[in-house]
Formats: C-alpha cells, structure tokens, sequence
C-alpha cells in the first residue's frame, strides 16, 4: 500500500523516459561529439514531459532530476578517469561517486522543473514563455551555490555556432537562454504538427469507418492538446520574441578579429610538454625541464631570436601548468636555471610555480615572470583553487583530513597583470577559464590579452579538454579578448575575440607554437562593463513569477477554507 502511494507520487513511465531521452540528446551536443545543434531541440521532450505533469509539483521535480543526473552522468563520466587512475578507486566505486555528484548537480534542473510546472499551472499555455528565463536563472543559481557551472547548455554553442556572439552582451547565461527559445519554438512547431497530422488520420479514419453507416465511435477521438490552446496568441509572442533576437542578432557588431593589422607588441612560444601525471623522479624531472629548453630553442632558432637587443618585439616562452612541481622561490637550482635561459635567449619566461605564502605557512599556485635580465618581474597567484584537487572546501579544523588530488594551496587576492611589451595580459591558471568574473575583471584593469595555462592530464584523453577549451572560447567573446591556450597535454590553441579556434596542437603530443600579440583597441564589451546583467534579470523574473504562483495558491486556499 506504502509503495503503490509512493509510486502515485512519481511521473509516469513515458514521462521518465522522456526526460532521460532529453538528457542523451543534450549529452550528444557537447564535447566530444559536438553535434552543437542537439541542444536546439535537446529539451522538447523535457518541456512536453513535464507539460503533462504539470498538476503535480513533485512528479515535474522529478522529472528535472532525472534529465539532470542523466546528463551531468553522460557529459561529465571523465571524472571517474582521476579517481581510478590517480585515486585507486575501483571502478563501480568511482562511477558511484559520479553517480552521488550527478544527483547533487541534478537538484537545479529539478528545481526548474518544479517551478516550471507551477507557472504552466497558473499562466496555462503562456507559462511556456517562462521557460528561458527559468532555466537561465536556475543555471546562475547553480554556480553562485556551487560555484561551478560546468556545461551550462550555453558552452554547446562554442564551437561553429551562430549564437556564440550573444556571449559579448550577456556571457554564457544569454546564450543559453537563447538557446531554450530556440528549443521551445521548435517545440511549439512539432507539437502543432505532430497535433495536425494526428488530427487529420484521426478524422480519415473515422470516415472510412463511419462510410455509409450512421454510426458515431469515439475508437480515434482526440482531444486538442492543452499546450495548443490559445495557440495564436503563443505564436504572435514567440514571433515577438524572434524577431526580438534576430534584430539584436545583426545589430551586433562582430567582435574585433584584426589583430593582425594591428602592431604586433610581443611574441609568445607556447609550449605543450606532455608531461606525464605519475611516475616523476629527480632523474626524469631534470631530463623533462631540460627538454622545455629544447622545446623552446627549437621554436626560438625558427623566429630567429638574437642573444642581443634587437628591433623586434620581445618574446615571451611559455610554460603550462604541469606536475613537474616548480619552486621558484625556495630552489635556488631553478632559479638559476630560468635566469640563465632567460638571459641566454632574451626572453621572457613565464611558467607556473608553487610559491610560498608565509602567512599560512602553505603555498599559492602562482604564474611567475623572469625578464631578460634574469629578474622576477611578476607574480600572479591563483584565485579560483579546485576544491577537492588545489583546497578541501571544509572548515579550516578538519581540513587537514580531508584528502586533496595536490594539495592544499591558498587563495590568490589579486589581479595582476603582465607585461608583452606594450601590451599587457591576464593569467588564468586551469579551472579559471570557467570564471568569466576573472577574465573581466583582468579586461576592466586594461588586459589587451588573456593566458590560460592549463594542464587537463589528471583527467585523460577525454572529452573534458574540448569542454574546457569551449570555456576558453567563451571568455575570448565576453572580453573581445584573444585567449592563448598553453596547455601540458592538450588543447594548446589560439582563441580570437569571435571565439574562432586557430592552430590547435594535437592532444598528448610534444609541441609548440608562435603566436603574436597586439595591444587591444581599448574597447570593452557590454559583458565585460556589466557583467552577469541578464542572469540576474532572469532571476529576478523568475522570483516575481514564483511569487505570483505561491500568492495565488494562498488565495485559492484561503477561498476554500471560506
């Protein structure tokens, strides 16, 4: 009896299987099947899922929850790859740590599913224009309680697609709820004709059998569908809308790509080690710094570089983020070693290091510039740590027993930025690439160019470097800033400021590349000026709307009681 009640709670089995359908479809539109496109109509079969479980809160959240799990599960598996290969753990153990995660990250689909079916309930058929400013806002909800937002349906739009450029007004959140107007019309579409079509075998069919008879059945009867009533009106409002968001769509202009026209300031050589992520001693690390040197001279002979000053632009060398464990501040050997390099070439070195932080008798995980002479001239240390791989997010009294993948390192206060001759660039050390606050906040400062230094290797050959690369691209068209990607194991590649991805180096192979770098134009995107604007718009209007539903439920119950 218990389980029959309980079982009365849920959606219906159809309805499940919907939402699960909607988070493969999702699952196909990102890295590293980028079929981009899915996400266009990836969740018509949420929408209509929960369309008809909309008189019931509980059975539309867990709707959402089942879209929700499915997709992180499917689009986020990669993280098993550390926790088997680095952790130890056993593999149905990992993928049930995955699972856990997934149903924790799934609570924000389920809370729009929920609110979703409350606005449907109260506005009928207009509640469907909701759904964008919905879903936006639950999405900027999960990253200001999460503080991540890992492949927000807005990064599928990364790569090849024509929304991308709605990025520089309102980041990622704007494309994304581009991407859910998209998703409804073409549900409003596939409904009307999936209902016109019904409409017209049903009618065929009961001419056929009502053909000289005069007889009435109600074997193929079919009712309107309640998403189509008012049908007209639905369609006059989402016209509206397109119309809306085709004339900002080209009124846009294109962001800035012409930094080739523009006077080159610095060179930089990125390098792509392929670092392996275990088994380092003293022998293989000396042997590996000294095949950065050789990287490095290979790539300078190339550029013709002089050991003396010359007319050309100076040239920075670039090293990723890796496991080789730098030390600047504390190995006098590596000191000596950068400062000679640097003075032997005429370069600038910039590399990652862990630099110590007296205070707290711990570390940062900072970006560090030598100049030609050999000096340090800057130091940039991390802000945005990986919790449960750079911190443990726990009070500071148990934090020493909770395990870390690296270890506990401090947090980075400030924004410094580095000189590239005249111009100058922001560092963004791995995960950073995910915070769109940092990037522009480093533009707001006067950053002419961005410098991700990444290493992936933890996590495999998997789909995560193409999902964090599509990060990257998304930081380049908020900011109207090139982002140079230097990466251990891959994507090393140049992002310009319409997110367009040029010379890529093949993941886990030994590479390197020469980019140049100019000083901006100055101009700062409406992004970049205003920041998450949108998101919270679309939060706010999602309070106003919840707010309306729960006071007119009051109302309702407060008429019953009467």
């Amino acid at each position: 009896m218990k389980f029959s009640a309980a079982r009365a709670k849920l959606p219906s089995l159809t309805n499940s299987l919907l939402a699960i359908l909607s988070a493969i479809l999702l699952t196909l539109a990102f890295p590293d099947f980028d079929w981009w496109f899915f996400a266009w109509f990836a969740l018509v079969p949420l929408f209509y899922a929960i369309e008809r479980e909309k008189e019931s809160i509980v059975k539309s959240f867990v709707l959402g929850w089942i879209f929700g799990t499915g997709f992180f599960f499917g689009s986020c598996w990669w993280l098993t790859f550390s926790f088997i290969t680095y952790g130890g753990i056993p593999t149905p153990i990992a993928y049930f740590l995955l699972l856990i995660i997934s149903l924790m990250v799934g609570f924000f689909p389920a809370l729009f599913g929920a609110i979703f079916s409350l606005v449907l309930k109260r506005f009928g058929t207009y509640g469907v224009l909701s759904a964008p400013f919905l879903w936006t806002a639950t999405e900027f909800l999960r990253f200001n309680l999460t503080g991540n937002n890992w492949n927000a349906i807005g990064y599928s739009q990364a790569f090849d697609s024509g929304l991308l450029k709605y990025a520089s007004v309102g980041g990622v959140y704007l494309v994304s709820f581009v991407t859910i107007v998209v998703s409804l019309w073409l549900s409003l579409i596939a409904y009307s004709i999936l209902y016109f079509y019904a409409h017209f075998f049903v009618r065929l069919f009961r001419n056929i059998l009502n053909a000289g008879k005069n007889v009435q059945t109600e074997l193929f009867s079919i009712d309107e569908p309640p998403i189509l009533k008012n049908k007209k009106y639905l369609v006059i409002a989402f016209v509206g809308l397109w119309i809306f968001l085709t004339f900002l769509n080209y009124s846009l202009p294109l962001n800035n790509s012409g930094t080739n026209s523009r006077k080159i300031s610095a060179e930089v050589i990125a390098l792509q080690p392929n670092i392996p992520m275990s088994g380092l001693n003293k022998a293989k690390w000396l042997n590996l710094r000294q095949r950065h040197v050789e990287l490095a001279e290979d790539a300078l002979q190339k550029l013709n570089v002089q050991p003396t000053t010359d007319n050309r632009p100076p040239t920075t060398v670039i090293f990723p983020e890796s496991p080789m464990n730098f030390m600047y501040e504390r190995d006098e050997e590596f000191q000596a070693f950068i400062r000679n390099f640097a003075r032997k070439h005429n370069v600038y070195v910039l590399f990652n290091s862990a630099e110590p932080n007296a205070k707290n008798a711990n570390f940062y995980n900072s970006a560090i510039m030598v100049n030609p002479q050999g000096k340090k001239i800057g130091q940039y240390d991390k802000i945005h740590l990986v919790p449960f791989g750079e911190y443990a997010p726990v009070p500071s009294a148990v934090e020493q027993f909770v395990p870390t993948l690296v270890g506990n390192f401090q947090y980075g206060e400030n924004y410094d930025l580095f000189p590239f001759g005249e111009a100058r660039g922001g560092i963004m050390i791995c995960y950073e690439s995910h915070f769109a606050s940092l990037s522009r906040e480093f533009v707001k400062r006067g950053a002419d160019v961005l410098i991700e230094m990444t290493n992936d290797g933890y996590l495999g050959n998997t789909p995560v470097l193409r999902q964090h690369l599509a990060n990257a691209v998304f930081r380049a068209v908020e900011t109207n800033r090139p982002v140079l990607r230097v990466t251990n194991v891959g994507v090393t590649a140049y992002v310009n400021e319409r997110g367009e991805v040029f010379d890529a180096a093949q993941p886990y192979t030994e590479d390197t590349r020469v980019w140049t770098i100019s000083k901006s134009d100055g101009k700062q995107t409406v992004y970049v000026r205003y920041g998450e604007w949108f998101a919270w718009l679309c939060s706010i209007l999602s309070l106003v709307l919840l707010s309306i539903c729960f006071w007119n439920r009051k109302n309702l119950t407060t008429n019953e009681h009467r």
